[in-house]
């Protein structure tokens, strides 16, 4: 009984000091623009929420992101988003949050089912690094594919002459999805080193 209070004590710290981080990351990365959007930089501590609280976790913080895109699009702050909401608030507001819960939900179940219950070193860092590259995948890819649903007459009006699909990948969220990409994979190394420490300490704990 101890033993699971100490962790829900130290999961809700975990998330608290995460929350903060994506907030402050979120607000500074929408004044850096790659074209009509802004990568993404808060999926770093959405999937170390994720590996160490749990799918639960990932998607408390991954909503939050969501929130924060929301109220950068009602600002103007995320010049894409203001036009999107401009059209359909309700649509936008759905693939923001979808997109960020899904960042932090599946991360955490990859990891759940690679790691298991007493992982070495070696599936750890196998295992983070999955989970990382799995935050991106969703986030650019639910964002396509509400893109492309729910706003293709905004898509062919954006794209001119060009294909839409060509538009996508190297005008509009291409450069971003690679950024996010990149910075998954070459932290992902780092996430591991953070999970062996947490998890390490939270077993002498108990």
């Amino acid at each position: 009984m101890r033993e699971n209070s100490h962790k829900k004590i130290l999961d809700m710290v975990i998330l608290a000091m995460l929350l903060a981080l994506v907030i402050v990351l979120q607000i500074f990365a929408g004044f850096i623009k790659i074209g009509p959007f802004s990568p993404s930089f808060v999926l770093i501590p959405i999937v170390v929420a994720a590996i160490l609280t749990g799918p639960r976790g990932g998607a408390i913080i991954g909503g939050a992101f969501g929130i924060v895109v929301i109220i950068q699009c009602l600002s103007g702050v995320d010049a894409g988003g203001f036009i999107l909401w401009g059209i359909n608030p309700f649509l936008t507001a759905l693939i923001c949050l979808v997109k960020g819960i899904a960042a932090g939900v599946v991360p955490g179940f990859i990891y759940k089912a690679m790691a298991g219950k007493a992982p070495s070193d070696g599936i750890v860092l196998a295992s983070s690094i999955v989970a990382s590259l799995a935050a991106p995948i969703m986030n650019t890819g639910l964002f396509i594919i509400g893109l492309s649903t729910f706003f293709t007459e905004t898509l062919y009006a954006w794209s001119g002459d060009t294909n839409v699909m060509l538009y996508i990948i190297t005008g509009l969220i291409g450069i971003n999805f690679i950024i996010e990409f990149s910075i998954n994979l070459v932290v992902s190394p780092a996430i591991s080193t953070v999970v062996k420490i947490a998890t390490r300490k939270i077993i002498k704990r108990s």
